[in-house]
């Protein structure tokens, strides 16, 4: 089955090795996102809110780049600096995503890469 790369300038330029986003088949595989503002490519702010509202920002710019939206999503992997985010970050993910909510994991890491404070990968399946 072929690979398609998925790549838009609504969310920020890859920062190393990898694409945004690969689809294989009716599969999107969304690279992990950081709080960087896609202009700039500098981080947003350094509030948690602000910080993780513009990864869901991000995420949703390679969605729609991909022919999906967020609603296609059936995985995320969040991980954060401070696991005491945990309720915002459930706040915030609440005003992207509608019930059923897709599977999740949320970790706690030492550090994520320029100093942020999250960072979330996602899985879509596309109906087409």
């Amino acid at each position: 089955m072929a690979k398609t790369i998925i790549s838009t300038g609504k969310a920020p330029a890859a920062i190393g090795t990898y694409s945004q986003a690969v689809k294989v088949g009716n599969t999107v595989y969304i690279s992990g996102q950081i709080p960087l503002v896609p202009e700039t490519m500098l981080v947003v702010s350094d509030d948690f809110a602000v910080q993780a509202k513009q990864v869901f920002e991000n995420l949703k710019a390679v969605a729609e780049a991909s022919g999906g939206s967020l609603a296609d999503a059936v995985k995320l992997n969040i991980s954060m600096t401070d696991l005491a985010n945990f309720p915002t970050i459930n706040e915030i993910m609440a005003t992207y995503f509608d019930q059923p909510y897709p599977a999740r994991a949320a970790v706690g890491v030492n550090a994520l890469p320029k100093g942020v404070q999250v960072e979330i990968e996602a899985i879509l399946h596309l109906d087409s």
